[in-house]
């Protein structure tokens, strides 16, 4: 039941800071269109940043690449299945307006601020740095620090996938285009880190 009550809080504060923001959305209206009375929504989530991280993370939350899913092969291989996971992440439908709203209200409301957007939780990102640190150990690359080559792997889908359609309403990508964006940010991160 608690579970069922979080999934049906998150739903309906999803929709609610997207069409009202931050600060219009209150924790009544959200239990309200949850159909969860305030107390369950309080028990769940003590304050209304706590929910509103809540939301943003759910969006991006799916269950990361099984090691058995990620390809054997060299390293590149294993970049473009993270890298693809990662990119479908980022197309999906909820996340241009969540991170829009984070980064419009954060600034107003210090409460926001102060919660840390623990984005390296998520399974693709688990992922990924557990198989860099995973290729480093087996010498199939030399990387010392997977946090920045992390970093730097997702920038380039990122900065492909995402921003664009962020700063752009009308701006779209093809399956393809997304696909050759993954391939090429692997196949750089792989020439640079791969041992031979």
């Amino acid at each position: 039941m608690a579970a069922t009550n979080r999934e049906l809080i998150l739903v309906a504060a999803t929709q609610l800071f997207m069409e009202s923001g931050y600060d219009r959305t209150t924790m009544a209206r959200v239990a309200g269109r949850a159909g969860v009375s305030t107390a369950t929504l309080f028990k769940q989530f003590p304050t209304k940043a706590e929910l509103f991280e809540a939301t943003v993370l759910a969006a991006g939350r799916s269950p990361g690449p099984e090691p058995g899913d990620i390809p054997a092969g060299g390293l590149c291989d294993g970049l473009v299945a993270l890298g693809g996971a990662y990119a479908e992440l980022l197309a999906r439908p909820h996340m241009v307006a969540l991170m829009r709203t984070v980064i419009a209200e954060s600034p107003k409301f210090p409460e926001l601020r102060e919660r840390t957007f623990d984005f390296g939780t998520l399974p693709v990102l688990e992922a990924l740095g557990r198989y860099l640190r995973d290729a480093h150990t087996a010498g199939t690359a030399d990387i010392v620090d997977p946090d920045l080559v992390s970093t730097q792997f997702l920038g380039m889908i990122a900065s492909a996938i995402f921003w664009p359609r962020f700063m752009h309403g009308t701006w779209s990508i093809t399956e393809d285009e997304q696909s050759r964006v993954v391939e090429e940010a692997a196949r750089t991160i792989a020439a640079r880190f791969a041992t031979p």
